[in-house]
């Protein structure tokens, strides 16, 4: 609880662009793959992006060429940059940080997700 802190949502017009923070404990940062999902109205829960602590990124299909995942270690905080938001884009945005392994046996330590922030884009 409390690993993760998100800000950065709210309203915006389509076509528009908006960024997302999520700053992690340090511990988290520098061990965890951290991902951004979303879950939209009616909808099930996607991944949007993913980060590794090494930099290497992977997309939705439905984001890639518009969104940008990015992380800042001074910080410990991963962004989302969102440009030429679409109306489909409304939803509840979650940082996630995937449990990371934790043993020779490949076990993982636990998965953490932040508390949401809203984005939604109008017409």
């Amino acid at each position: 609880q409390g690993q993760l802190a998100e800000s950065g949502g709210g309203l915006v017009q389509y076509g528009g662009s908006l960024r997302l923070a999520c700053e992690a404990s340090g511990r988290i940062f520098r061990r965890n793959d951290m991902a951004w999902f979303r879950q939209g109205p009616g909808k099930e829960r996607e991944l949007v992006a993913r980060i590794t602590p090494g930099g290497i990124t992977n997309y939705g299909d439905s984001v890639k060429g518009r969104f940008t995942i990015s992380r800042d270690s001074a910080r410990n905080t991963i962004y989302l940059q969102m440009n030429s938001l679409k109306l489909e884009d409304t939803a509840v945005y979650y940082c996630h940080a995937e449990g990371a392994v934790i043993n020779v046996e490949g076990a993982r330590g636990p998965d953490y997700w932040g508390q949401g922030t809203q984005v939604t884009v109008s017409d």
